[in-house]
């Protein structure tokens, strides 16, 4: 499986972005998906995650009321909204695919992931 995401840039505090991840070599529907983020020094971390069907999200208590994961299995692709963006979420963000059907915040449980994608927000 090959992962694409893209959408992130330079904004300001209070700005929204959308992050997408497109997939190909595989069905996404098959897996459970991630977005992670990594600022610098420090480790990687669970952003959210969404069920195969998309019935069920996940999300890290930084970024809840904030940001919405959603997934277009026809087309093969994963999004996540942030909305009121602050300093605080700059990061590389990253998508996965879950090596399980059930959720997962620990980065060990993604068997693939995609290049990421640089968010900065300033203040």
């Amino acid at each position: 499986v090959q992962l694409q995401a893209s959408g992130g840039g330079l904004v300001q505090a209070g700005d929204s972005l959308r992050l997408s991840c497109a997939a190909s070599g595989r069905t996404l529907g098959s897996y459970f998906m991630g977005w992670f983020r990594q600022a610098p020094g420090k480790e990687r971390e669970f952003v959210a995650g969404i069920s195969r069907s998309g019935a069920r999200t996940y999300y890290a208590d930084s970024v809840k009321g904030r940001f919405t994961i959603s997934r277009d299995n026809a087309k093969n692709t994963v999004y996540l909204q942030m909305n009121s963006l602050k300093p605080e979420d700059t990061a590389v963000y990253y998508c996965a695919v879950g090596r399980n059907s059930y959720a997962s915040a620990r980065p060990a449980d993604y068997i693939y992931w995609g290049q990421g994608t640089l968010v900065t927000v300033s203040s």
